[in-house]
């Protein structure tokens, strides 16, 4: 029955959102509306309250921040019903049309795809005439970065970097865990966090039957994060995105379908235009790992110690009843991760870190086979390119303490002659000179690690 109601709703729609400053406290409502009716969510943002008052110019910007906001979280209920409509609540310039529009269609690719459902890769929003009102300028780009901290080696390299060039970074993140908070007790630096409370009816529905799959999630804790800084009178939003996050995992019906999208160099511009052109933002929001593989990143990690007993790049580890258990040693991430980590660390190092070595367990060889394209496609997670992974390998196929450990020993006679050409030729360790939204203030920001 559920499903059958859902079926029938024919659009989505925005219908408020309101903020009060005094806590914080920001709420967005939706509805799914068809001909037996509406079914309505409110999702509540709390964003930390400075200790003084915010500029008439800054809650300006954060006003127009929030209204882009408010279009793109509302992609976790839009999916329980998927319908063909996505009608917004106020007229747009183009530069916000084209990216909320990517972010329910590139952006919901990966759920169209698992749930076959090709007709979000074409929608089309219908946006209200009317004249939009120019944002002011507002310039915030010489203040102290934000640092987005999801609890992971990128992060904690962007971190570092920002810390060692004398940029004095405020650690940022949204709903906070215990890694978060570990890993931001161990930088010694002072946080800000944000509270994200997703409508409740949402998992009644899922629980019930409703549709549901990936959404954009960077993209809207990217939003989240600007705000803030906007809000706090910071300056830019530095994530922790690399240049393998752009790659799809495959091609449907003629579209690329990529699990990273949201952390992809395109949806990095589309976003800082769309907060240029609506929030009038002069250098909102960029990536400085961009232009660095994950091999790259993993070598620049290794310079860093302070974080070994906190990090985990396991999303399964935020699940685990245990808080001490980081990694669950078992997936995607924890493979790719170890692999891309011990060429430059010693064996007894990265074992700790991951409290085992993978590659000394035969159980976990079908899942690298899987990472070093010799089986199936690259799996739907965050995880480096085949490439990568072929480069880290043959690294450790050269050194006497992982050679002969069984994975290693049976990889290294899987991989066919073709990909150690390839991997011969590799570019893994050579920054990407362009293709990079980087402010040339922070260009240089990475050498404060080069090993």
């Amino acid at each position: 029955m559920l499903n059958t109601q859902l079926a029938r709703m024919d659009a989505f729609t925005f219908p408020s959102y309101s903020i009060d400053l005094s806590t914080g406290e920001a709420l967005f409502d939706y509805a799914l509306t068809g001909p037996d009716g509406e079914q309505r969510f409110t999702e509540v943002i709390t964003l930390p309250v400075p200790e003084e008052s915010p500029s008439d110019a800054a809650v300006a910007a954060l006003g127009r921040v929030l209204e882009l906001l408010h279009l793109v979280a509302g992609v976790s209920y839009y999916k329980t019903a998927a319908p063909g409509q996505l009608l917004l609540p106020a007229p747009l310039g183009p530069a916000a049309v084209e990216f909320v529009t990517a972010v329910y269609t590139e952006g919901l690719a990966e759920y169209a795809y698992r749930n076959q459902l090709p007709h979000v890769l074409e929608l089309t929003p219908r946006v209200p005439d009317g004249r939009v009102q120019p944002a002011a300028e507002y310039d915030n780009s010489d203040r102290r970065p934000l640092s987005a901290v999801g609890g992971g080696k990128d992060s904690i390299v962007s971190l570092e970097a920002l810390r060692r060039a004398g940029l004095d970074p405020v650690p940022f993140s949204v709903n906070p865990n215990h890694v978060i908070n570990a890993v931001n007790a161990a930088s010694g630096l002072t946080p800000l966090a944000a509270r994200r409370r997703i409508d409740p009816v949402l998992f009644e529905l899922n629980a019930a039957g409703a549709r549901n799959g990936h959404i954009p999630v960077t993209a809207i804790n990217s939003l989240i994060a600007v705000a803030t800084s906007v809000l706090h009178g910071l300056g830019p939003v530095v994530m922790s995105n690399e240049r393998s996050a752009s790659d799809p995992n495959l091609i449907w019906n003629g579209h690329e379908i990529n699990h990273q999208w949201s952390k992809g160099v395109v949806a990095e511009g589309l976003l800082r235009a769309a907060l240029a052109e609506h929030a009038g933002l002069a250098e909102p929001y960029f990536s400085l790992l961009r232009p660095l593989s994950e091999l790259h990143i993993a070598r620049l990690f290794a310079t860093i110690d302070r974080y070994d007993d906190v990090v985990t790049s396991c999303n399964a580890a935020f699940k685990l009843r245990d808080a001490s258990e980081r990694w669950c040693r078992d997936c995607p991430k924890c493979r790719f991760v170890f692999l891309a980590l011990a060429p430059f660390m010693p064996r007894e190092r990265v074992s700790r870190i991951f409290g085992g070595n993978l590659l000394a367990d035969e159980a976990q060889i079908p899942g690298y086979r899987e990472l070093l394209g010799i089986d199936g496609h690259k799996p739907f997670e965050c995880v480096g390119e085949v490439e990568e992974s072929v480069v880290a390998l043959s690294l450790l196929a050269q050194q006497p303490e992982w050679r002969d450990t069984p994975v290693v020993t049976a990889l290294v006679a899987a991989v066919p002659d073709s990909a150690w050409s390839t991997a011969a030729d590799s570019d893994t360790f050579t920054p990407a000179p362009a293709n990079h939204h980087i402010p040339p203030t922070y260009q240089k920001t990475l050498q404060t690690l080069t090993p």
